[in-house]
Protein backbone atom coordinates (compact mmCIF):
# COMPACT_ATOMS: atom_id res chain seq x y z
CA UNK A 1 0.00 0.00 0.00
CA UNK A 2 3.11 2.26 1.29
CA UNK A 3 4.44 1.46 -2.48
CA UNK A 4 1.49 2.17 -4.70
CA UNK A 5 1.04 5.55 -2.46
CA UNK A 6 4.61 6.67 -3.19
CA UNK A 7 4.34 5.65 -7.31
CA UNK A 8 1.23 8.04 -7.08
CA UNK A 9 3.04 10.82 -5.42
CA UNK A 10 6.10 10.34 -7.86
CA UNK A 11 3.32 10.55 -11.28
CA UNK A 12 1.94 13.67 -9.89
CA UNK A 13 5.07 15.27 -9.24
CA UNK A 14 6.49 14.78 -13.36
CA UNK A 15 3.11 15.75 -14.76
CA UNK A 16 3.26 18.65 -16.34
CA UNK A 17 0.75 21.14 -15.77
CA UNK A 18 -2.01 20.98 -18.55
CA UNK A 19 -3.27 24.82 -19.63
CA UNK A 20 -6.15 25.09 -21.83
CA UNK A 21 -5.44 27.09 -25.35
CA UNK A 22 -7.65 29.49 -26.96
CA UNK A 23 -7.28 30.71 -29.79
CA UNK A 24 -9.13 34.21 -31.34
CA UNK A 25 -10.66 34.65 -34.58
CA UNK A 26 -8.07 36.47 -36.02
CA UNK A 27 -5.55 33.86 -35.19
CA UNK A 28 -7.70 31.11 -36.54
CA UNK A 29 -7.47 33.20 -40.03
CA UNK A 30 -4.04 33.95 -39.83
CA UNK A 31 -2.84 30.27 -38.85
CA UNK A 32 -5.42 29.20 -41.86
CA UNK A 33 -2.37 30.23 -44.66
CA UNK A 34 -1.71 32.55 -48.21
CA UNK A 35 -4.46 30.42 -49.39
CA UNK A 36 -7.43 30.31 -46.99
CA UNK A 37 -6.45 34.29 -46.19
CA UNK A 38 -7.41 35.38 -49.61
CA UNK A 39 -10.64 32.87 -49.63
CA UNK A 40 -11.55 34.30 -46.29
CA UNK A 41 -11.06 38.08 -47.90
CA UNK A 42 -13.29 37.28 -50.86
CA UNK A 43 -15.97 35.70 -48.61
CA UNK A 44 -15.94 38.93 -46.58
CA UNK A 45 -16.36 41.05 -49.55
CA UNK A 46 -19.62 38.86 -50.71
CA UNK A 47 -21.01 39.12 -46.74
CA UNK A 48 -20.96 42.69 -47.21
CA UNK A 49 -22.43 42.69 -50.94
CA UNK A 50 -25.42 39.99 -48.74
CA UNK A 51 -26.25 42.47 -46.25
CA UNK A 52 -26.26 46.18 -48.06
CA UNK A 53 -28.35 44.13 -51.06
CA UNK A 54 -30.50 42.26 -48.63
CA UNK A 55 -31.57 45.91 -46.58
CA UNK A 56 -31.59 47.83 -49.32
CA UNK A 57 -34.20 45.56 -51.39
CA UNK A 58 -36.04 45.14 -47.68
CA UNK A 59 -36.26 48.85 -47.10
CA UNK A 60 -37.16 49.60 -51.09
CA UNK A 61 -40.00 46.85 -51.82
CA UNK A 62 -41.22 48.29 -48.16
CA UNK A 63 -41.85 51.48 -49.68
CA UNK A 64 -43.23 49.93 -53.08
CA UNK A 65 -45.64 48.40 -51.25
CA UNK A 66 -47.16 51.48 -49.12
CA UNK A 67 -50.38 52.75 -50.61
CA UNK A 68 -52.92 54.86 -48.99
CA UNK A 69 -56.05 52.59 -48.32
CA UNK A 70 -58.58 55.05 -49.82
CA UNK A 71 -56.46 55.19 -53.03
CA UNK A 72 -58.46 52.74 -55.47
CA UNK A 73 -61.61 54.68 -53.47
CA UNK A 74 -60.68 57.75 -54.70
CA UNK A 75 -59.32 56.37 -57.99
CA UNK A 76 -62.96 55.11 -58.69
CA UNK A 77 -64.72 58.36 -57.50
CA UNK A 78 -62.38 60.49 -59.80
CA UNK A 79 -63.16 58.25 -62.88
CA UNK A 80 -66.98 57.92 -62.19
CA UNK A 81 -67.06 61.61 -62.18
CA UNK A 82 -64.86 61.27 -65.55
CA UNK A 83 -62.16 63.47 -63.74
CA UNK A 84 -59.14 61.82 -65.26
CA UNK A 85 -56.83 64.39 -64.65
CA UNK A 86 -57.42 64.63 -61.11
CA UNK A 87 -57.12 60.75 -60.66
CA UNK A 88 -53.56 60.84 -62.58
CA UNK A 89 -52.45 63.53 -60.32
CA UNK A 90 -53.48 61.31 -57.09
CA UNK A 91 -50.78 58.54 -58.94
CA UNK A 92 -48.24 61.33 -59.12
CA UNK A 93 -49.07 61.83 -55.36
CA UNK A 94 -48.58 58.37 -54.12
CA UNK A 95 -45.94 58.24 -56.92
CA UNK A 96 -45.40 53.56 -56.20
CA UNK A 97 -45.50 50.66 -58.28
CA UNK A 98 -49.41 50.58 -58.02
CA UNK A 99 -49.90 54.38 -58.80
CA UNK A 100 -47.86 54.06 -61.83
CA UNK A 101 -49.46 50.80 -63.58
CA UNK A 102 -53.22 52.99 -62.54
CA UNK A 103 -51.52 56.09 -63.97
CA UNK A 104 -50.78 54.14 -67.15
CA UNK A 105 -54.44 52.47 -67.62
CA UNK A 106 -55.54 56.14 -67.17
CA UNK A 107 -53.85 57.67 -69.91
CA UNK A 108 -54.92 55.28 -72.20
CA UNK A 109 -58.62 56.06 -71.47
CA UNK A 110 -60.92 55.79 -74.28
CA UNK A 111 -59.08 53.32 -76.06
CA UNK A 112 -60.19 49.90 -76.29
CA UNK A 113 -59.50 47.97 -73.20
CA UNK A 114 -57.15 45.27 -74.53
CA UNK A 115 -55.19 48.35 -75.27
CA UNK A 116 -55.48 49.35 -71.70
CA UNK A 117 -54.84 45.79 -70.21
CA UNK A 118 -51.45 45.17 -72.39
CA UNK A 119 -50.00 48.82 -71.47
CA UNK A 120 -50.46 47.79 -67.84
CA UNK A 121 -49.00 44.83 -68.15
CA UNK A 122 -46.14 46.14 -70.17
CA UNK A 123 -45.45 48.74 -66.96
CA UNK A 124 -46.14 45.82 -64.55
CA UNK A 125 -43.14 43.97 -65.92
CA UNK A 126 -41.22 47.15 -65.44
CA UNK A 127 -42.07 47.88 -62.07
CA UNK A 128 -41.35 44.28 -61.45
CA UNK A 129 -38.23 44.43 -63.04
CA UNK A 130 -36.99 47.01 -60.66
CA UNK A 131 -38.36 45.34 -57.14
CA UNK A 132 -36.22 42.27 -58.60
CA UNK A 133 -33.26 44.83 -59.32
CA UNK A 134 -29.83 42.86 -57.61
CA UNK A 135 -31.66 40.14 -56.22
CA UNK A 136 -30.23 37.52 -58.45
CA UNK A 137 -27.07 38.17 -57.10
CA UNK A 138 -27.97 36.86 -53.91
CA UNK A 139 -28.91 33.79 -55.55
CA UNK A 140 -25.15 33.31 -57.29
CA UNK A 141 -23.48 34.19 -53.46
CA UNK A 142 -25.62 31.55 -51.97
CA UNK A 143 -23.85 28.92 -54.40
CA UNK A 144 -20.95 30.59 -54.84
CA UNK A 145 -19.65 30.72 -51.37
CA UNK A 146 -19.59 27.01 -50.36
CA UNK A 147 -17.68 26.43 -53.29
CA UNK A 148 -15.45 28.54 -52.25
CA UNK A 149 -14.99 27.41 -48.87
CA UNK A 150 -14.94 23.61 -50.39
CA UNK A 151 -11.96 25.29 -52.55
CA UNK A 152 -10.19 26.39 -49.33
CA UNK A 153 -10.95 22.99 -47.96
CA UNK A 154 -8.93 21.46 -50.74
CA UNK A 155 -6.29 23.76 -50.74
CA UNK A 156 -5.83 22.75 -47.11
CA UNK A 157 -5.78 19.51 -47.63
CA UNK A 158 -3.35 19.36 -50.46
CA UNK A 159 -0.93 21.31 -48.21
CA UNK A 160 -1.59 18.99 -45.56
CA UNK A 161 -1.05 15.95 -47.84
CA UNK A 162 2.04 17.76 -49.18
CA UNK A 163 3.78 18.18 -45.84
CA UNK A 164 3.19 14.52 -44.81
CA UNK A 165 4.78 13.19 -48.33
CA UNK A 166 7.75 15.86 -47.63
CA UNK A 167 8.07 14.99 -43.95
CA UNK A 168 8.47 11.19 -44.86
CA UNK A 169 8.74 9.57 -40.97
CA UNK A 170 8.95 13.06 -39.35
CA UNK A 171 5.70 14.83 -39.19
CA UNK A 172 5.90 18.49 -38.37
CA UNK A 173 2.52 18.60 -36.39
CA UNK A 174 2.37 22.61 -36.63
CA UNK A 175 2.76 22.29 -40.67
CA UNK A 176 0.17 19.63 -40.62
CA UNK A 177 -1.99 21.81 -38.41
CA UNK A 178 -2.12 24.76 -41.35
CA UNK A 179 -3.02 23.35 -44.08
CA UNK A 180 -6.15 21.86 -41.52
CA UNK A 181 -6.69 25.26 -40.29
CA UNK A 182 -7.26 26.39 -44.20
CA UNK A 183 -9.57 23.46 -44.43
CA UNK A 184 -11.96 24.11 -41.87
CA UNK A 185 -11.65 27.92 -41.56
CA UNK A 186 -12.38 28.67 -45.25
CA UNK A 187 -15.60 26.00 -45.37
CA UNK A 188 -17.09 27.32 -42.33
CA UNK A 189 -16.91 30.64 -43.64
CA UNK A 190 -18.32 29.89 -46.93
CA UNK A 191 -21.29 27.92 -45.48
CA UNK A 192 -22.25 30.75 -43.16
CA UNK A 193 -22.37 33.55 -46.06
CA UNK A 194 -23.94 30.83 -48.46
CA UNK A 195 -26.68 30.39 -45.62
CA UNK A 196 -26.95 33.97 -45.35
CA UNK A 197 -27.50 34.64 -48.95
CA UNK A 198 -30.35 31.55 -49.34
CA UNK A 199 -32.01 32.54 -46.15
CA UNK A 200 -31.92 36.56 -48.20
CA UNK A 201 -32.61 35.98 -51.12
CA UNK A 202 -35.85 33.72 -50.25
CA UNK A 203 -37.24 36.47 -48.02
CA UNK A 204 -36.61 38.95 -50.69
CA UNK A 205 -38.57 36.42 -53.32
CA UNK A 206 -41.46 36.29 -51.15
CA UNK A 207 -41.66 40.33 -50.20
CA UNK A 208 -41.61 40.79 -54.20
CA UNK A 209 -44.21 37.92 -54.47
CA UNK A 210 -46.77 40.11 -52.55
CA UNK A 211 -46.05 43.45 -54.11
CA UNK A 212 -46.32 41.63 -57.61
CA UNK A 213 -49.89 40.44 -56.03
CA UNK A 214 -51.18 43.48 -55.28
CA UNK A 215 -50.24 45.12 -58.08
CA UNK A 216 -52.34 42.58 -60.22
CA UNK A 217 -55.43 42.95 -57.73
CA UNK A 218 -55.18 46.76 -57.81
CA UNK A 219 -54.86 46.34 -61.76
CA UNK A 220 -57.48 44.17 -62.23
CA UNK A 221 -60.05 46.36 -60.29
CA UNK A 222 -58.99 49.54 -62.19
CA UNK A 223 -60.26 47.62 -65.20
CA UNK A 224 -63.25 46.05 -63.54
CA UNK A 225 -63.78 49.89 -63.14
CA UNK A 226 -63.63 50.86 -66.76
CA UNK A 227 -65.31 47.47 -67.67
CA UNK A 228 -68.58 48.74 -65.73
CA UNK A 229 -71.63 49.77 -67.43
CA UNK A 230 -72.18 53.43 -67.21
Amino acid sequence: MKKNFMILISIQKTSPLQTEKTLSLIELIKNGGIGGQIIICILCVLLLMVVYIYFERLFAIRAAVKVSPTFMSQIRSFVMQGKVESAQQLCNQENVPVSRLIFKGLSRIGRPLEDINTAIENAGRLEVYKLEKNVSILATVAGAAPMLGFLGTVIGMILSIFEISNAGGNIDMQLLADGLYTAMTTTVAGLIVGILGYISYNHLVVKTNKAVYQMEATSLEFLDLLNEPA
